[in-house]
């Protein structure tokens, strides 16, 4: 009992003992697990790969951090998006609404001159020189050339100032236009030539459809006026296409009034009161009859003797005549006056003297002339060959 109880007082009480075995027991293994976990921290280990068919999916908080930054840069930005959208806006509602104005005051003024053009227009004589087609063509031409002007300034400069309002630098692109445009205009200045001519064309009324001109490169009836080319029908019914650069000079045969002119060459020994009596007979039968009373539009006159010679006279005879009519009207003049000297015995000569009939014929000087010998000249062929051969030398 003694040894018992002094064992237990130098030990300890019993249930003290176990707690102490059982603590070291729970904690060796956490110190354990705690060295080999810093072990592993401290030596690296593969990560696993991420699975393929798995997306990673943010948090929340990541995703609340995202949506809020958006709606800041929305909030922040939202009143400059507004402003250069108005901006644009406005500049292209009052491009367009410039653009109709413009193009509908050109149209109206157009209107305006056909209308007082054809107001000016009181007498038959003036009403027979202007054409209605012709001056509508013209009229639309011109209003077509300025309308595309003008929508092309306007909405050009639109266009420029739109780009401006997006912050773009617009000085390399108006160099680039502007190199562009010379390197165009270099290459294409047969074309910019012929669209400028027909432009002033047009615009001062050179001519028209239906006039005959003479273009220098070509003559005809005008059938179409453009920009670049203006067709012409010809005397022989081909069509000549012109290109209105290459035409330096316009003779329009018929603009105002043209001239009809007969020169009638009689003999030099015809009584001249007799052919001037004859030709105004003819002249004031012809301006009462259809349809040349409308294309005459003045008496026929004689103006005189135009020329003398030895054997002939030359009578000039002229008309006053609707344009582009003059030469209907000499044919009709010469056939008249013909059929009119027949009937009143005077005789109409001109080029070769023709013989009468029953007139004995001059012979002719040189037919007794024989022709000359090739052996007249000392230095042709023939005489040279038949010169005789000098004797060979006999000097040494």
């Amino acid at each position: 009992m003694d040894r018992t109880s002094d064992r237990t007082a130098q030990d300890g009480p019993p249930h003290l003992e176990v707690s102490a075995v059982s603590l070291s027991a729970a904690v060796l293994p956490l110190l354990a697990a705690g060295s080999s976990s810093a072990s592993s921290a401290s030596s690296p280990s593969p990560s696993p790969s991420p699975s393929p068919t798995a997306p990673t999916v943010p948090s929340l908080k990541e995703a609340h951090e995202s949506a809020t930054n958006a709606a800041g840069w929305v909030e922040e930005n939202w009143s400059t998006w507004l402003a250069i959208g108005l901006r644009v806006l406005l500049i292209v509602v009052i491009a367009l609404v410039l653009r109709a104005v413009v193009r509908r005051a050109i149209t109206k003024l157009i209107e305006r001159m056909n209308r007082r053009t054809g107001s000016s227009t009181g007498t038959a004589l003036s009403g027979l020189l202007v054409n209605a087609e012709r001056r509508r063509q013209r009229s639309e031409a011109i209003g077509s050339v300025l309308r595309s002007v003008a929508s092309f300034l306007i909405l050009g400069t639109a266009a420029l100032m739109v780009l401006g309002t997006f912050q773009i630098n617009l000085a390399p692109l108006l160099a680039s236009a502007g190199v562009a445009g010379v390197a165009i205009g270099f290459g294409a200045r047969n074309l910019v030539t012929d669209f400028l001519s027909g432009v002033f064309m047009i615009l001062e009324d050179q001519y028209g459809v239906g006039d005959s001109i003479d273009a220098g490169v070509a003559s005809g009836e005008v059938i179409e006026v453009g920009l670049r080319v203006t067709k012409l029908r010809g005397v022989d019914g081909e069509i000549w296409y012109v290109r209105n650069g290459e035409v330096k000079r316009i003779g329009n045969l018929s603009q105002g009034w043209s001239t009809a002119g007969v020169d009638v060459t009689v003999r030099s020994d015809e009584d001249l009161d007799k052919v001037k009596e004859t030709l105004s007979a003819v002249g004031e039968r012809m301006s009462k009859e259809e349809p040349w009373n409308e294309m005459l539009w003045g008496p026929i006159e004689t103006l005189g003797l135009d020329s003398v010679l030895l054997d002939s006279m030359v009578v000039r005879v002229s008309a006053k005549t609707m344009p582009g009519k003059s030469l209907t009207v000499e044919r009709e003049l010469r056939w008249r006056i013909k059929r009119a000297f027949d009937a009143a015995g005077i005789a109409i000569v001109g080029g070769a003297t023709v013989p009468l009939e029953g007139a004995p014929v001059a012979a002719d000087p040189a037919a007794g002339v024989a022709a000359p010998s090739a052996y007249a000249s000392s230095v042709s062929p023939q005489s040279m060959a038949a010169s005789p051969i000098p004797p060979p030398s006999t000097s040494k």
